[in-house]
C-alpha cells in the first residue's frame, strides 16, 4: 500500500473539479470551532491524519451519484448538491470528507451560522462567516493553575467574522482565503509587504516580524508542506470499496446505520438520486404535514423493507440488490402509505411531542399499504370506523409500550397479524393485534385495570398525558383545532407562594401541588378556550355551562370539591370517572369494535 502526498493548496484546488463525495459519505456535521482548531493545526504543524481516495473509472462513472463539497455551508442542514462529472475524471473522498470540506469552507468558502435565540426560519437570524487569521497572535505555553500544573498551548488567532474585523491596536487581521492568490514567492511578497505595512507605532519593528513570521509560516503549510497524505484504491468492485469505506470510518464520528443504508440505496437506485429522495421525504414527513413529526431517516429505510414484505429487519444483509430492486419498483407506494400514516396519526393529535415509539406506526402503513387507502380523505362509514381503530389500537400500543424491547418482534407478530386478516376483511384488525401481541409479549397490549392504575399516576408534561386524555373524550380530529392540555383547578391557585401565605402546613401544601398536577386535574381545551379562561378559578370558569360541558370533561358536580384546598379529595373524585370511563372502552380496545366505535 503506498500512500502519496500533497499541499493543501493543490488539493483544495481539485475539490469539486476532480475530487467529489460519494453517495456513502454521511453530511457535513463539524462545528465551527472544529474547522477553526484544524486550522490551528495546520499552523502548529499537528498531524491531520491521512485521506482515502477512489479513482473512479470512466466507464463507471454513470453508475454512482456523485456529490459536491459545500462552499456554502449553513450549520444544521443538509447539503447534497449532485455534482456534473461530465469531461471530468472523478476521484471519490472515502475517508477525510469532514477535514476537506474545513480546509474549503476556511479557504474558498462561507460558513452561514444562527444567531442564539432566533428561529431557524427568521433570514435574519443568520451570519455568513469567513474565516480571519490574526497575524499578530503567536501561540506559547504556559503553566496551568490546577493541581496537576498541566501545560496549556494556547492557540494561534483564527476566528470567523462575517464582516471584516477593524483591528485596533495590537491586531493584524486578513482574510484566511487571500493566502491561495500568492501562487509563488514573488506574489506572496507582494502580498507580505503590503499588509505588514499597515502596523505603525513605536513598536512597529517589532510587531512586524512577528506578523511576517505567521504570514511565512501559513503560506508554508499551504503551498509549499506536503500535509496532505493520501492512498487512492484503484479496484472498481463496490463491495471491496464499501468495505474499505466502512473500516476507514470505524473510529472518530462513527458511521451510521442510516449512512450506511443509504449508501447502499443510493448506488443500486441508479434512476434517482436516492440519497435526495430520502432526505426531502423526510422533511416533507417532519417539516409540511401541519404538524412537527420526527420521521427518521432509519426509519424509512426500515420500512422500505416491511412495505416490501421482505424480512424486515434492519441490518446490512437484508439491503441485497435483489432486495433494492424490489423497493426502488416500490418507492413510490411506500412513500405514499407512510405520508397517509403520518396523516393520520397527526389527525389524531400525535405529533413529535407525544409519539413515543416510530416503530408503533409501521403495522398501520403495512395496513395502509396493502388496502392502498387513504383514510384521512371523505366521510365514508368505512374511513371513518377503520381511522378510529387504528387511533385507538396506537394510543394503547403507545401507553403499554408494545414495541419497546424485541421490537422486530413485536412487528413481526403485527405484520403476520395484519396480512393474515387482510384474507378475510380490509378492516384494520384492532382484536386480532391486541390478541396476538399480547399474547407474544406476555403481557396486555391494551388498556387493563393495572395499566389504569399506573396511568392515573402520570403528571402534567409526560409525553403520555394526551394520549390518555384523548381517550376520555369523543373528539376524534384533534389534529385539526389545537388542544391544550389544561388544570382543571388553575396551576395560578395552587402557588406555594399564596398558600404560605394562608398559614398552611409544608406537607399540606406539598399535597396540593402534588395533586395539581396529575391526571385526575388535567383536561383538554382548545387553545382558544384555554386562551379565554386564563387562569380563572374553576366556580368562575364554570359558571354558566350546562350539564354538557361537566360530563364531557368529567367533571364531579360536588361543588365543594372545587375549592383549591380539596384539591387531593377532588382529584381522587375525578379519577373515579376517568377510570370508570377507561373501563367502558374496553369492549372497543379488547374485541372487534363493530357497531360499538
Amino acid at each position: 500500500m503506498t500512500y502519496a502526498a500533497a499541499t493543501v493548496a493543490e488539493t483544495i484546488d481539485k475539490l469539486n473539479r476532480e475530487y467529489f463525495l460519494p453517495a456513502i459519505q454521511r453530511p457535513f456535521v463539524w462545528k465551527p470551532e472544529q474547522v477553526v482548531a484544524l486550522f490551528d493545526s495546520l499552523m502548529k504543524r499537528y498531524p491531520i491524519s491521512s485521506f482515502l481516495f477512489w479513482a473512479v473509472a470512466p466507464e463507471n462513472k454513470p453508475n454512482w451519484q456523485v456529490y459536491k463539497f459545500a462552499e456554502q455551508f449553513r450549520f444544521g442542514e443538509t447539503h447534497t448538491e449532485l455534482a456534473e462529472t461530465d469531461g471530468r475524471k472523478v476521484t471519490l473522498v472515502l475517508d477525510g470528507q469532514q477535514r476537506l470540506t474545513s480546509l474549503l469552507l476556511g479557504l474558498r468558502g462561507t460558513l452561514s451560522i444562527k444567531a442564539k435565540h432566533k428561529r431557524w426560519d427568521d433570514s435574519g437570524a443568520w451570519q455568513r462567516r469567513r474565516l480571519y487569521l490574526d497575524l499578530l497572535v503567536e501561540p506559547s505555553v504556559e503553566r496551568s493553575d490546577s493541581g496537576e500544573n498541566a501545560d496549556i498551548e494556547t492557540p494561534y488567532g483564527f476566528h470567523l467574522f462575517d464582516t471584516p474585523p477593524r483591528g485596533s491596536e495590537g491586531q493584524l487581521w486578513m482574510k484566511v482565503g487571500d493566502i491561495l492568490n500568492c501562487t509563488n514567492a514573488e506574489s506572496f511578497a507582494v502580498f507580505a509587504d503590503s499588509l505588514v505595512a499597515r502596523l505603525d507605532g513605536p513598536h512597529a519593528a517589532q510587531l512586524r516580524v512577528r506578523a511576517r513570521r505567521n504570514l511565512e509560516r501559513l503560506w508554508q503549510v499551504i503551498w509549499k508542506d506536503e500535509i496532505i497524505s493520501y492512498f487512492t484504491e484503484f479496484e472498481q468492485d463496490y463491495d471491496r470499496v464499501l468495505s474499505i469505506f466502512i473500516r476507514a470510518n470505524d473510529g472518530g464520528t462513527k458511521l451510521n446505520k442510516s449512512d450506511l443504508m443509504m449508501s447502499m440505496i443510493a448506488s443500486k437506485w441508479t434512476d434517482i438520486s436516492a440519497k435526495e429522495e430520502v432526505y426531502s421525504f423526510v422533511t416533507m414527513l417532519n417539516e409540511r404535514l401541519g404538524r412537527k413529526n420526527n420521521i427518521s431517516n432509519d426509519f424509512v429505510m426500515k420500512s422500505c423493507l416491511l412495505l416490501c414484505d421482505l424480512d424486515h429487519a434492519y441490518k446490512v444483509s437484508n439491503f441485497t440488490n435483489h432486495n433494492l430492486e424490489i423497493m426502488r419498483r416500490n418507492w413510490d407506494a411506500i412513500k405514499a402509505a407512510l405520508k397517509r400514516t403520518v396523516l393520520l396519526v397527526n389527525r389524531s393529535g400525535i405529533d413529535r411531542e407525544t409519539l413515543t415509539s416510530l416503530n408503533a406506526l409501521l403495522p398501520i402503513a403495512y395496513y395502509l399499504r396493502h388496502i392502498d387507502v387513504d383514510l384521512t380523505e371523505g366521510m365514508s362509514a368505512f374511513n371513518v370506523e377503520n381511522g378510529e381503530r387504528i387511533r385507538r389500537w396506537l394510543v394503547s400500543a403507545l401507553l403499554t409500550g408494545a414495541f419497546g424491547g424485541n421490537s422486530d418482534f413485536v412487528i413481526g407478530v403485527a405484520k403476520e397479524t395484519i396480512s393474515a386478516a387482510l384474507r378475510n376483511s380490509r378492516d384494520f384488525p384492532i382484536a386480532e393485534l391486541y390478541e396476538n401481541l399480547s399474547k407474544n409479549r406476555k403481557r396486555p397490549t391494551y388498556i387493563s385495570d393495572a395499566l389504569v392504575d399506573n396511568l392515573l399516576d402520570l403528571k402534567y408534561g409526560n409525553r403520555s398525558t394526551f394520549l390518555v386524555l384523548s381517550l376520555l373524550y369523543e373528539d376524534k380530529n384533534w389534529g385539526a383545532i389545537p388542544h391544550d392540555v389544561d388544570h382543571v383547578i388553575p396551576q395560578a391557585s395552587v402557588n406555594r407562594r399564596a398558600l404560605m401565605a394562608r398559614n398552611l402546613p409544608v406537607s399540606k401544601i406539598d399535597q396540593l401541588i402534588e395533586a395539581s398536577n396529575k391526571i385526575g386535574n388535567l383536561q383538554l381545551l382548545t387553545t382558544a378556550e384555554n386562551v379565554k379562561k386564563n387562569g380563572r378559578e374553576f366556580d368562575q370558569w364554570s359558571s354558566g355551562m350546562d350539564e354538557t360541558y361537566f360530563a364531557k370533561h368529567l367533571i364531579p358536580r360536588d361543588q365543594h370539591l372545587w375549592d383549591v384546598l380539596m384539591l387531593p379529595e377532588f382529584v381522587r373524585e375525578r379519577e373515579q370517572l376517568i377510570r370508570r370511563k377507561l373501563r367502558s372502552l374496553r369492549a372497543d380496545l379488547t374485541t372487534d369494535m363493530g357497531g360499538n366505535s
